[in-house]
């Protein structure tokens, strides 16, 4: 593999010297183009520009709307080929995606977009504030989805090692309007806790063109309830109470379940404004705005009597409630989101310039103190405030694509980038934690820098007209600063500064046997550096600093595919084979906490994993009159195959990438005006932990099997109003991915159309 990728490198190098292309770029689209949607232009020339030479999976709303009871922009995907989002309930602000190769707490090996904004939280690697922004995009204003497997582009940073998602929304060329109504009903029954949650939803958009501006808004608000997040647990009944239920943890040792807790009630709104502007030449510049507010509380659920018969929330000895007092929260938070894009083309140029900014306008968390005690905390007492305020990022790309030699022979692109990422949590004391008034003194803190400087450029060849050879080449420097973190006990680390570089070629063999066939060999090796969030994010063992570790060293994954695809006018049938090697994977696990006897788990550096396996992925359309279907069936042996750190875990499965995985989706269209759909989700045993030692996965923590049924109705009322009405899970699978996973939930929804 090192003489494979050595020599992909060499070749690589060789385009490194840029010729004059400009003067070959071809004069500006003439006036016949400028009646075009705007939306099909600014599609095809991201698609030109980026080129990427990775396999692909497309679903446009058309799909969306007949087979997905969509109530965020996460529910899109979750039939797509070996993808999994954990959403664990509607409002969840914590859904991040596992791909092939890496489970749900790598949220930093994906890059999800929304029109050139990155909603990727590559502010931290994990399953909490790094999961990726899926708010500030409504599903209702998606055109389509394009899903890239592997890094395989040099167009993407190393973060691409498990996939790319790339939403595109859609921008008005005349008057239009939509309107919705939507309520999703849950009732489900866990332990004690049985209670019906209804959420509602009510958005809307309007948008037009007046000649060259373009202008778009939308808003949604939702009002959701959750089933529970946590489980509170201990060996036995606290003295003196009754009630509660037996159970096993997932290392199967006998607990006590004594109540639920994280019963989340969110009100979130989602605001966008989108403005394109023509300017003549074939130019474009385009604005983005996003907002997002979200106002969360999250409250418990006690199995638990005192010896009076009332409700009791007593965990421990000294009648303290702590474990209850953990799940009780209030989060209030406004975050902004900025796009602005330059573009043009013409006959042998596209290019494009395009800068972000995310910006936690505000991000607060209340919560009570372990001292005080339940049901008095309800109401107020000691507690703790955490602000994340000013976290957030700024990204910059300039890229350009270029056709050369007779007949376009080469497609030359080329790019730049840039990014900074900003960490700053701060924990402070309150006397009284529902007022933020009450702010006290600074208790832990969490503070630090990153940035990524990039170039890129990569060749398409046209060698023969069957077979297309292309290389690329990544460079990339990444420096981490201003690192510094308190812990509760007062002391204060200032961490050393940190740089480092990465070069990442890429290759791709691409043959045609038949028009309808194409077979495509890829390889490519990524970079993935360290989040400001691994490296600084305070994580503490009773007084103990036990993280962050300032010292991690990036992830090089060396990833090879061969994907053999026959595509015709009713669609694709795909089998992939893929293998992935990561040195110095930055995976949470169990170490003993330097300078001391303590064990904790942290992020650390294991030395090497390793992921292979086959996918195959089916789309066909109209297989019997008005009948469509589309599956995949995915098969990954993901292991640790070295590890320094904790010898125990070699050979084990990657947590939560489960040997196999699996999704259908047959629609059927009776009539015009009506589509019929019925789905299945399918994953075998999860893991939670690096050594395989949860033994027992369907448990609070534990990671278990599922299989989920859904089924969708959706009904054109008249050319104006639809109706749509589904129901997930249908079979009732109670499962557990850490958290319990919702149960059977119903949907209904009423959309208007100007």
């Amino acid at each position: 593999m090192r003489t494979t990728i050595s020599a992909l490198a060499m070749a690589a190098s060789l385009l490194l010297p840029v010729t004059s292309a400009f003067a070959e770029a071809g004069a500006a689209a003439d006036a016949g183009e400028q009646g075009k949607d705007i939306l099909v232009i600014a599609e095809k020339q991201s698609d030109t520009i980026e080129n990427a030479p990775s396999t692909r999976v497309t679903v446009d709303e058309a799909r969306i709307a007949a087979t997905v009871n969509a109530v965020s922009v996460e529910d899109t995907l979750k039939y797509l080929p070996s993808l999994v989002i954990r959403k664990r309930h509607i409002g969840d602000n914590f859904a991040p995606i596992a791909t092939r190769t890496s489970g749900l707490g790598s949220s930093a090996r994906s890059l999800i977009f929304a029109d050139g904004a990155i909603l990727s939280a590559l502010i931290g690697n994990n399953n909490g504030n790094g999961s990726p922004r899926w708010t500030l995009v409504t599903p209702e204003e998606i055109t389509k989805i394009d899903v890239l497997y592997g890094p395989f582009s040099a167009a993407y940073s190393g973060n691409s090692i498990g996939t790319v998602v790339n939403i595109t929304t859609r921008l008005p060329d005349k008057l239009e309007a939509r309107a919705t109504v939507l309520t999703n009903i849950q009732d489900p029954g866990l332990y004690g806790t049985d209670r019906t949650l209804a959420t509602w939803q009510v958005s809307g958009s309007v948008g037009d063109r007046f000649g060259p501006l373009a202008l778009f808004a939308s808003a949604t608000r939702t009002d959701a309830k959750s089933q529970p997040v946590s489980i509170i647990t201990g060996t036995a009944n606290p003295s003196s109470t009754t009630g509660g239920y037996a159970d096993f943890n997932r290392t199967l040792v006998p607990i006590r379940v004594l109540g639920a807790g994280g019963l989340e009630h969110h009100i979130q709104d989602t605001i966008k404004l989108k403005s394109t502007l023509d300017l003549g030449g074939s130019m474009r510049l385009t604005y983005v705005l996003g907002i997002w507010r979200d106002d969360t509380s999250g409250t418990v659920d006690s199995y638990l009597k005192d010896a009076n018969g009332a409700v009791s929330y007593v965990t421990g000895a000294n009648s303290v409630t702590t474990g209850f007092n953990a799940a009780i929260y209030a989060r209030d938070a406004l975050h902004l989101s900025h796009a602005v894009t330059l573009a043009g083309e013409a006959e042998k140029i596209d290019w494009q310039v395009t800068g972000t900014a995310y910006v936690y306008a505000h991000d607060v968390q209340q919560t009570p103190g372990a001292t005080v005690k339940l049901p008095a905390a309800f109401s107020g007492g000691a507690g703790t405030i955490q602000r994340q305020d000013g976290n957030g990022w700024v990204t910059l790309d300039a890229k350009a694509a270029v056709k050369l030699g007779k007949d376009d022979a080469h497609v030359l692109s080329f790019g730049a980038h840039g990014d900074r990422y900003a960490l700053g949590t701060e924990t402070f004391l309150a006397s009284n934690w529902i007022d933020k008034a009450t702010q006290g003194a600074l208790s832990t803190a969490s503070r630090g820098r990153t940035r990524t400087l990039a170039l890129w450029v990569q060749d398409e060849i046209r060698l023969i007209p069957a077979v297309t050879l292309m290389l690329g080449v990544r460079q990339e420097w990444w420096r981490a600063w201003d690192g510094y973190n308190l812990a509760a006990n007062g002391g204060a680390v200032t961490q050393p500064d940190r740089a480092t570089s990465g070069f990442s070629p890429k290759a791709s063999l691409e043959w045609r046997p038949a028009a309808d066939w194409n077979v495509r060999l890829s390889a490519g090796q990524a970079w993935r550096f360290p989040t400001v969030g691994e490296l600084y994010q305070t994580v503490t063992v009773g007084t103990v600093l036990a993280n962050p570790n300032p010292n991690l060293l990036p992830e090089r994954a060396r990833s090879v595919e061969l994907a053999v695809e026959r595509r015709d006018a009713k669609g694709a049938i795909r089998l992939s084979l893929f293998n992935e090697v990561i040195a110095n994977a930055l995976i949470s696990q169990s170490a003993i906490v330097a300078g001391t006897t303590t064990s904790a788990t942290f992020v650390q550096n294991v030395d090497e994993t390793r992921a292979r396996g086959i996918e195959l992925a089916i789309d066909r359309r109209d297989i019997l009159p008005g009948v469509d279907f589309s599956g995949s069936l995915t098969y990954a042996d993901a292991v640790v195959s070295k590890n320094t750190v904790f010898p125990a875990s070699v050979g084990k499965i990657l947590p939560s990438v489960p040997h196999w995985k699996s999704s259908a989706v047959l629609t059927w269209r009776p009539v015009e005006r009506l589509s019929l759909t019925g789905a299945a989700r399918f994953a075998s045993r999860n893991w939670a932990t690096l050594d395989n030692s949860d033994h027992y996965g369907n448990t609070y923590q534990g990671f278990y099997k599922y299989f989920v049924v859904d089924v969708r109705a959706v009904y054109k009322l008249t050319d104006h109003l639809e109706l749509a009405a589904g129901v997930d899970n249908l079979n009732n699978d109670k499962y557990f991915l850490f958290h319990p996973f919702p149960q059977r939930s119903f949907t209904a929804s009423l959309g208007w159309t100007l």
